[in-house]
C-alpha cells in the first residue's frame, strides 16, 4: 500500500497547487450535482452527497459554489449525467482504469480513445482488468492533534485494514464494505475527513525507468484534465525516484 500513499500525497500537494484549480473544482461539483439526482438534497440521509461535500470542503471549495451543486442536482432540467468506467493499457503494460460521468457518451469515449490511440495505448472492453484492482475505501485525516495511538485504535476497531502517517496526514485503508461504517465511526468522533472516497487499488504494480514513468505519468494527467473523467486509477509503481523528480 506504500506505493499508494504515495500517490495520495503526491495528488494532495498537486491540489493545492495546481492552477488548473477550476477543473477539480468542476469535477467536484459535477459528483455532488450527481449525489443530488440520485439520493436527494439531503446529506444526512444521502451518503454520496455527504461524502462529495466533505471532498469538496476538503479542496476548500466555497460554500456558494457547494450550494450552487446542490440546487443544480435538484433542477429536472439540468443535465442528466452517466457514470460509465473505460480499461485500457498504456506502454510498457501499465493498466489505467478510468470513471467518468458524462453527458454524452460519444464525445468521452471519441476522447478517450484518441488518447490511448496517440501514445500507445491500447483500450479494452469493460471487464478485462477488473482484476487488477481492488476496491478499497481511502480516507485522507489531518493527524491535527489527535492521538496517534489512540486514533489508530479506533480506526482499527471501525474495520481499517491499514494505516500510515505521512507528512501530517492519517492514510487509511478500508475494504469496500466497511467504507460506509468507517464514515459513520469519523462522524461520531467529530473528524471530518480532507477526502473520503472509494478507489480502485492495484494488487500488483510495475516499475519503470525514470523516464518512461515520466512519460506514462503525462499521458495520466491527459486523461485527468478531460472534463469528462472523474478519477485515473493506475499500477504504476511510485518510486522515490519519482516522487523527488514531481
Amino acid at each position: 500500500m506504500s506505493g499508494h500513499s504515495k500517490w495520495s500525497t503526491i495528488k494532495r500537494k498537486k491540489g493545492a497547487l495546481d492552477a488548473k484549480r477550476s477543473k477539480i473544482f468542476s469535477k467536484l461539483i459535477k459528483e455532488i450535482t450527481v449525489a443530488v439526482k440520485e439520493g436527494g438534497p439531503d446529506p444526512d440521509g444521502n451518503p454520496r452527497l455527504r461524502m462529495a461535500i466533505a471532498n469538496a470542503k476538503g479542496q476548500s471549495m466555497p460554500k456558494d459554489n457547494i450550494e450552487r451543486a446542490i440546487n443544480k442536482g435538484k433542477d429536472k432540467n439540468s443535465a442528466n449525467f452517466t457514470e460509465v468506467t473505460y480499461e485500457g493499457y498504456l506502454p510498457h503494460g501499465i493498466a489505467v482504469y478510468l470513471e467518468c460521468t458524462t453527458d454524452n457518451l460519444q464525445r468521452t469515449v471519441s476522447n478517450i480513445r484518441a488518447i490511448f490511440n496517440k501514445y500507445g495505448g491500447s483500450l479494452s472492453t469493460n471487464g478485462s482488468l477488473s482484476y487488477l484492482f481492488d476496491r478499497k475505501g481511502v480516507f485522507e485525516i489531518p493527524k491535527g492533534d489527535l492521538d496517534q495511538d489512540e486514533f489508530e485504535m479506533e480506526l482499527i476497531d471501525a474495520g481499517a485494514e491499514d494505516i500510515e502517517l505521512e507528512d501530517g496526514f492519517f492514510h487509511v485503508t478500508t475494504s469496500m464494505e466497511d467504507f460506509g461504517p468507517m464514515m459513520k465511526k469519523l462522524e461520531e468522533l467529530g473528524i471530518e475527513p480532507e477526502t473520503a472516497e472509494l478507489q480502485r487499488i492495484p494488487n500488483d504494480t510495475k516499475t519503470l525507468p525514470l523516464e518512461e514513468a515520466q512519460k506514462i505519468m503525462k499521458i495520466i494527467d491527459l486523461f485527468e484534465d478531460d472534463d469528462d473523467v472523474q478519477k485515473v486509477f493506475h499500477n504504476l509503481e511510485m518510486t522515490d525516484e519519482m516522487m523527488e523528480n514531481m
